[in-house]
């Protein structure tokens, strides 16, 4: 089913994150068509909950330029919690938020106001046949896993004619999302209620069969932060609308600078096909600085599977943030350091380094004269060392700073009236309105077009920006006043016609007759939690349904594949059979940490590893 038709511009967003209120409206600044931000409770970023007052004044900066605000409420819920959750839906639905991204089946059995829906990726979304369920079930756009190549993404797209969301930038999951069970087993806390223990960012030492250890205390589950700048074109043409930065956790400065560089990326590749594809939103983002992606949080960047395998997707030496190469360590002399620098550093800085056991290690820098650095703590470098920045003071102070506005472009007409003047605006939203003010005609001495438009484009603390003045008054004299009441007033229109005129998408039908990808029987990994959920699947033919393992209590303490995940430790450290023909490892493999015993088992026709936990930490030495 195609998503586009001959004559019709397929709309493209890009979706920010936001932490907060703050956050969200700084991202619609520097150039978000939507923002995704948590609900009071049930998002799956626990610590990210907002109130209902402060979404409502996000949506209503936002709605300005045809922005749109989701909502997340993409956790599983519990029986007793069903009646607060809809309770919740018809308060955000007044708030007037524009869709609300979810993964529990059960909403779609509530009643709720017509609110529009769409597809957590938590709902784990990898093939056609998922995606076909999800958009028979009644959602207006579906979040595809972050695993899918081009090819893959290109085949939903054709199957399916309502948007697709994908991730283009920031964490990764190691596990399909909505099917990591790591963190409820080893620590009661559920990824898939929000509070994920982060298990994949976890120290693990690697064995073999025989006991060998193959690596010891490493980071081998946590992967790069994903980077898809430079596949934008390509993902539009497989068939994204949406592009996603992860991120409802990260600060105002990570969001400003990413929305920024992405913003400038997706103009740039909708410029060169602008007959297929046009901006969601309206108007434009003025920024006073130089997005730049290395400055914001990374683990070290990896387009994930989009293009294929070929790049490294995992970083076993920390899970934290390296930031940018700045030079290499020439000499250490007490308490400076002599170093070849690529780059002006500053003071304040904050510089981190691997030493000779691989361990990431850091300092702040006091103070910088030339190429000698002199740390906050006398330390020892060898020299050959590779230096890191992952923090710029400059930047940071830069990024503190008001550094962008969004500004809506009109263009004004002046005219005479039977009984004085009126003005005609029109705007980039395709909002036209007038208003007129009553004036004696007085002859003037000189011409006043120029003091007209100044008058009429001083429109600071507005969001118009007036392009154009066609004046017809000739050489009327019109007193400033009189101009600057009648501009009010018409912006002040401006302002009403747009509230009245912001379309709102609703809630997609379910179609009876839609088909379960899993048959008649679902399993803990299809995390059915409350009698809603059950119902919605019954109704839909499904027999049997084995409860989530959040419901479990410990029936899955034994053998349970906690992890399913198209990163590969064999591919990962050179070991692939499916490269070098042969196996080097006594099989099967074991991971370790201080929460668990894992066995790692390789499907290898189709490129996927589960990690299945089997027990209680028993130390190596």
């Amino acid at each position: 089913m195609q998503q586009l038709s001959m004559n019709k511009k397929r709309k493209i967003e890009l979706l920010a994150p936001a932490k907060n209120a703050e956050i969200a409206i700084e991202a619609i600044k520097h150039g978000a068509d939507a923002v995704y931000i948590g609900a009071p409770s049930h998002g799956a970023r626990a610590a990210a909950g907002n109130s209902i007052d402060d979404i409502a004044k996000v949506a209503e900066y936002a709605h300005q330029f045809n922005a749109r605000v989701y909502v997340t409420l993409n956790t599983i819920i519990y029986d007793n919690e069903l009646t607060d959750v809809e309770r919740l839906i018809h308060k955000l639905y007044h708030a007037n938020v524009d869709a609300l991204i979810v993964q529990d089946m059960a909403i779609l059995r509530m009643d709720i106001p017509p609110i529009a829906l769409h597809a957590s990726t938590q709902c784990d979304t990898r093939d056609v046949a998922k995606a076909t369920f999800l958009q028979q079930a009644g959602f207006s756009q579906i979040v595809l896993a972050r695993e899918l190549s081009i090819d893959e993404i290109a085949k939903i797209h054709n199957a399916v004619s309502v948007p697709l969301e994908a991730f283009v930038h920031g964490a990764l999951c190691v596990s399909y999302s909505g099917d990591c069970q790591a963190s409820c087993l080893a620590t009661g806390r559920s990824a898939n209620r929000g509070e994920c223990a982060q298990m994949c960012r976890l120290p693990y030492t690697l064995t073999d069969a025989s006991g060998n250890i193959l690596f010891k205390d490493k980071y081998l589950l946590s992967l790069r932060d994903m980077n898809r700048s430079k596949h934008i074109a390509q993902m539009l043409d497989a068939g994204v609308s949406s592009f996603k930065i992860e991120g409802r956790l990260k600060d105002m400065g990570y969001v400003k600078n990413t929305v920024a560089f992405y913003r400038q990326a997706i103009d740039a590749a909708i410029s060169v096909n602008p007959d297929k594809y046009e901006r969601l939103s309206s108007g434009h983002s003025e920024i006073n600085f130089t997005p730049k992606l290395n400055k914001s949080f990374n683990r070290g960047y990896t387009p994930y599977f989009l293009t294929g395998d070929e790049y490294e997707t995992a970083s076993f030496d920390t899970p934290k943030s390296c930031g940018e190469i700045v030079g290499c360590v020439k000499a250490t002399n007490g308490n400076k350091i002599v170093a070849r620098l690529d780059c002006k550093l500053n003071n304040g800085d904050g510089i981190v380094f691997f030493d000779q056991q691989r361990k990431l290690s850091g300092f702040h820098l006091n103070r910088i004269d030339g190429n000698i650095l002199y740390p906050a703590n006398n330390i020892f470098i060898a020299p050959g060392t590779i230096l890191y920045r992952n923090r710029d003071r400059q930047w940071d102070e830069t990024l503190a700073k008001d550094t962008a506005k969004r500004l809506i472009d009109v263009s004004m007409k002046l005219r005479q009236t039977a009984t004085g003047i009126a003005i005609d605006i029109a705007d980039c939203r395709g909002n036209e309105v007038s208003t007129t003010i009553d004036i004696e005609y007085v002859q003037a001495q000189s011409n006043q077009e120029n003091a007209r438009k100044r008058t009429l484009t001083k429109t600071g603390g507005t969001i118009y920006n007036v392009t154009d003045v066609t004046d017809t008054l000739g050489d009327l004299f019109i007193p400033a006043s009189q101009l600057t009441t009648l501009r009010r007033r018409a912006l002040e229109l401006l302002d009403s016609a747009q509230r009245t005129r912001y379309h709102y998408d609703c809630r997609r039908p379910e179609d009876k007759q839609l088909t379960i990808p899993q048959g008649d029987t679902l399993t803990y990994h299809d995390n059915v939690a409350n009698k809603l959920a059950r119902e919605f699947y019954q109704s839909h033919g499904v027999k049997k349904i084995e409860p989530a393992i959040e419901l479990s209590k410990g029936s899955h303490a034994k053998e349970a594949t906690v992890m399913t995940t198209r990163y590969c430790l064999r591919r990962e450290t050179g070991h692939c059979l499916k490269k070098q023909k042969r196996e080097s490892w006594t099989q099967p493999l074991f991971l370790q940490s201080d929460y668990g015993r894992y066995r790692l088992d390789f499907d290898c026709k189709n490129c996927r590893m589960k990690v299945i936990y089997i027990g209680k930490s028993n130390k190596i030495g």
